[in-house]
This record gives structure tokens, sequence and C-alpha cells, in this order.
């Protein structure tokens, strides 16, 4: 059962011990969490996820952030995130061009992730409503 405010979540990240943090981080405020370790998982399964959030690592071992979402397409509804060790402004603009809405520094910390929240549950209760 999911909470009102509750997100479905998405995350793709390569590195094990990062992933199941972030899993564990979004299941304890409540939310639904969905993770994939590499770019031909997330393919397989986002198309058919229902989804509010997706936070993608841009270093993938099969190819990387960018081409996923290049290859999903403009058609999608949740709020894409990107994520990276990396942050200079080409690779900010690298991840608008792809379609990311954000471009964050890892390591992520909770202050970084709530306005990124509170923005995926206003336009996930403007796509209900």
């Amino acid at each position: 059962m999911s909470r009102p405010n509750s997100l479905r979540v998405f995350v793709v990240e390569n590195h094990a011990d990062t992933l199941r943090f972030m899993q564990r981080y979004f299941q304890n405020m409540g939310h639904q969490v969905q993770t994939a370790p590499d770019m031909t998982t997330a393919l397989a399964q986002l198309p058919h996820a229902d989804i509010d959030l997706l936070i993608c690592d841009i270093g993938l071992p099969d190819g990387d952030g960018w081409e996923l979402m290049t290859r999903l397409g403009s058609d999608h509804k949740f709020l894409a995130v990107a994520m990276s060790g990396y942050g200079d402004n080409a690779d900010k603009a690298k991840s608008r061009a792809a379609g990311y809405r954000h471009h964050l520094l890892k390591p992520l910390l909770p202050d970084d992730l709530e306005p990124i929240l509170e923005e995926a549950r206003q336009l996930a209760a403007a796509r209900r409503a």
C-alpha cells in the first residue's frame, strides 16, 4: 500500500552498493522503487513501467544515461534526473538536451533530493488530476 504522497521511482545505477542504498532510501520514505543495473535492463523495463521519477546514472557499463533517454524518446510523462560524478556545464547541457530536467552530482544528498521529490509529486498530482 502506498502513502498519499508516495512516488513511483525508477533508479538506474550500476554500482550495486549505491543502487541498494538508493532503493532503501526511497522505500524508507514510502516510495515504490524499481531498479536496473544497466541500460539494457532499464530499456526493457521502462517502457512498461508507470513511474513518476527516473533517476539515472550517466556512466553505465553498456552505454550511458544520455543514450538511454534518447532511446526512450520524449514521449515519457515522468520527471527525469541525471546523476553523475561529472558536472561541468557541458555535462549539464548534454543532460538537458537528452531530456533530463536536472543533473545532480554524486554523491546525492537528501538535501539535493527533496526539491526533486517535491517537483515529482507536483507533476504526478497534475498528471493524475
